[in-house]
């Protein structure tokens, strides 16, 4: 039997079409503009089979996510599904590293952007591009699903027409998409896995949305699948193209991959074009992260697991806007010192973490709760672990460095008796 719903705090306003639409802003972009060149260079010519092992381990988590979801349809995503299905440690490191590891995504979705428009102007303009979307973020979240409506579309008509241009171009060599065994690094892609993975994340956002959309125990486990599958062919249709125009090399050792493949297409003139894409979806995939990012924050405070302060629900526009606030005066000050790569491969770690949580809660669903069989969410622990390990030696350390300090606040907070209290109003 479906679960009703508890009561939201927060309006429900999202329909269907609108949470798939959030999922693609997330997703749709990320991986083309910012984490293809990083990828290359792990994997080379095995660039598709780092894709293919993102996505299956990225099905894995959406399908954990959204069995979840319907049994717990509030806002905070794996955070509350850690603390009521494992306990109350776990969901507070999911937490702790969904909202760290988002804030990192922030980061580098806003110096994208600055790096696509004007690179000698990179910084200005990303903490420019953050202040603007937590305003929009304030007005509410109805006018952010429109506005990324608009974005979505204005970013798959440009990889349309890239795809379309290197086709057209004749440039393209099928020998370029077939990976050589004997050159192949098992580790290499792995990492590239790792990395791609960022672009993956998005559902994410659409589980942490619980309190704002209509019929959730519905609506999000037909969102997430959706969302995912639409980035899958996406990605796959794009990324092939540019590596049957350029291979593997090029897009490693280019600053704009598919930018590079479309001018070795014979449409150079398309590049600029691209670069408004690249902007344009670094903006729809930071628009979409503040969202998550905020929404998480405020569960964990009006749990007590963060300053109770950031429980606060806006009277008017019935948005949690001290947690966007927050989240955009942190993003802001982190795009004045992060570097792009690292920025990505840190994100990857924490979010890959938050994920093996997911999976692991969605092991204990009963048999009349479980909507996907045992063993997906089994491979999906294994998976996160393994990508999560894969990635740069300094994003791991980094990684587990943050965890370490969330552990510890964890135990001395429990040790002491003392936290953040609870907010029962949260206004």
């Amino acid at each position: 039997m479906t679960p009703t719903p508890a009561p939201s705090r927060l309006a429900r306003r999202l329909h269907l079409s609108d949470a798939v639409i959030l999922g693609l802003g997330a997703m749709v972009g990320a991986g083309i503009f910012a984490a293809v060149g990083p990828a290359a260079r792990a994997a080379g010519p095995a660039l598709l089979l780092g894709l293919l092992l993102a996505a299956f381990v990225a099905y894995c988590n959406a399908t954990s996510s959204a069995q979840l979801a319907a049994l717990h349809p509030e806002s905070g995503g794996t955070y509350v599904y850690g603390k009521k299905r494992l306990g109350h440690y776990w969901g507070y490191l999911a937490g702790f590293g969904f909202v760290f590891g988002k804030l990192a995504s922030c980061s580098a979705m806003a110096l994208t952007f600055g790096s696509y428009v004007a690179p000698a102007l990179s910084r200005p303009l990303a903490l420019a591009a953050v202040v603007a979307l937590t305003a929009l973020n304030l007005r509410g979240v109805h006018k952010t699903a429109r506005a990324t409506a608009a974005i979505v579309t204005v970013v798959l008509a440009v990889l349309a027409l890239s795809v379309a241009a290197i086709w057209l171009g004749g440039s393209v060599e099928w020998a370029r998409l077939l990976p050589d065994a004997d050159r192949t690094d098992p580790g290499g892609v792995l990492q590239a896995a790792g990395l791609l993975f960022f672009a993956f994340a998005g559902y994410a956002r659409l589980a942490t949305l619980g309190e704002e959309v209509i019929d959730p125990t519905v609506t999000i486990p037909k969102a997430i699948p959706r969302a995912l599958g639409i980035t899958l062919l996406v990605y796959t249709v794009v990324l092939g193209s540019a590596l049957l125009a350029v291979g593997a090399p090029a897009l490693a050792a280019s600053p704009a991959p598919l930018a590079t493949a479309v001018a070795a297409s014979g449409f150079a003139w398309m590049a600029p074009v691209v670069r408004v894409g690249a902007a344009v979806a670094s903006l729809g995939v930071l628009l979409s992260l503040v969202v998550g990012v905020s929404r998480t924050t405020f569960a964990m405070a009006a749990a007590g697991d963060m300053p109770r302060l950031f429980a606060a629900v806006h009277p008017r526009f019935h948005v949690p806007h001290r947690a966007e606030v927050a989240v955009g005066v942190v993003v802001g000050t982190v795009v004045i010192f992060a570097d792009l790569r690292e920025a990505i491969g840190f994100s990857s770690f924490a979010v890959l973490v938050y994920y093996g949580v997911a999976n692991a809660a969605a092991l204990t669903l009963g048999e009349s709760e479980r909507r996907w069989p045992k063993w997906i969410a089994a491979a999906g622990v294994g998976g996160c672990l393994l990508l999560a390990f894969a990635l740069p030696v300094a994003s791991v350390v980094a990684g587990l460095a943050l965890f370490a300090v969330a552990t510890a606040v964890f135990l001395l907070r429990n040790r002491a008796g003392t936290g953040f209290r609870p907010s029962s109003a949260g206004r």
